[in-house]
């Protein structure tokens, strides 16, 4: 293996591997979302999405507001819930086990007093530990009863787009099986029900994906909050900051839709979930802000499977994106 001599050598050689590096990078991650998998799909979000003929498997979501819960059909996910140390539980118990023991020795909290008073000591004790334990118990379960209330954002999609080719994935459903993916914490799981998909349906996820790429490509954060859940827009945000910070704009056009499959649908209490796989023709490059210069190119086609949530009735807006493959 050659070793460079000299000091100028060296830094030639780092200067090099940087250059080569830098070409080298993936340059995909520009576009909103091509980062890696984002945002949340309910229960579901945990859950690898059903195949489709045009993604036929997905990359799992890393960035979630949503925390792993447990669920039935995967017993590795164990709520923070039930991960969180209990009120009542080990100081409760150690103060059961060293007031027994103190008074078994003759130094409880009545200690000192022997005999007969000190059986009694214990018996207070007792009783008193009882009563503290049996407040903590009704009042944790109290609490676990009442889970915290949700709320999302509503959003009216605008723009026009002529509709690409959607289909059913054969095996895939619109329904659900049991929640396998998270819940609030202390809140039940949610009853999963059955989601009709249906050409609208289609048409908006479209108009959203244009519109949503539109609105990154030109920086336009009122627009993107309105498009997505809160989020998805501040990803979104944050990625901008981050391209801001570079001295770069990240500037998409010609997106088309070129083939989508509904993966699945589903509904947890009043609200709704769709997840689609699409694949789509972008032209996505990095511009230098100083030089107007592109430093890089993305590629000329995305595969991405889009979840969208909507309340029932109201319109359907952007809650995760993971990638295709």
């Amino acid at each position: 293996m050659f070793i460079p001599s000299t000091r100028r050598t060296r830094a030639a050689t780092v200067f090099a591997l940087a250059a080569m590096l830098a070409v080298a990078a993936p340059v995909a991650e520009a576009r909103p979302g091509g980062g890696g998998g984002m945002g949340s799909r309910g229960s579901k979000t945990f859950n690898a999405p059903s195949s489709t003929n045009t993604a036929p498997s997905a990359a799992p979501i890393q960035r979630s507001q949503t925390q792993p819960g447990s669920t039935m059909g995967n017993p590795g996910m164990t709520s923070a819930a039930t991960q969180r140390p209990r009120f009542g539980g080990g100081f409760m118990a150690g103060l059961l086990g060293a007031g027994l023991l103190g008074a078994l020795l003759g130094g409880g909290f009545f200690g000192g007093l022997g005999g007969i008073a000190s059986m009694i000591g214990l018996l207070l004790q007792v009783g008193l530990i009882v009563m503290v334990v049996a407040f903590a118990v009704r009042w944790f379960r109290r609490r676990q009863g009442n889970p915290a209330p949700a709320g999302m954002s509503r959003s009216v999609f605008q723009g026009d787009s002529t509709p690409g080719r959607y289909g059913a994935a054969p095996g895939s459903t619109t329904g659900a099986g049991p929640a396998m993916g998270a819940a609030p914490r202390g809140a039940p799981q949610p009853t999963i029900g059955k989601v009709d998909i249906g050409p609208g349906d289609f048409q908006s996820f479209e108009i959203a994906l244009n519109d949503v790429q539109a609105a990154y490509g030109r920086g336009d954060v009122a627009a993107l909050r309105n498009l997505a859940t809160p989020e998805m827009a501040g990803y979104f945000v944050d990625e901008l900051r981050g391209n801001e910070s570079r001295g770069v704009v990240n500037r998409i056009s010609n997106v088309k839709l070129l083939q989508g499959d509904l993966s699945e649908a589903w509904s947890e209490g009043r609200m709704e979930y769709a997840t689609v796989a699409m694949r789509y023709a972008i032209t996505d490059v990095t511009v230098d802000l100083r030089t107007n210069q592109t430093v890089e190119t993305g590629e000329p086609e995305a595969l991405e499977l889009w979840t969208f949530v909507r309340e029932r009735g109201g319109r359907w807006i952007l809650s995760a994106i993971q990638q295709g493959r």
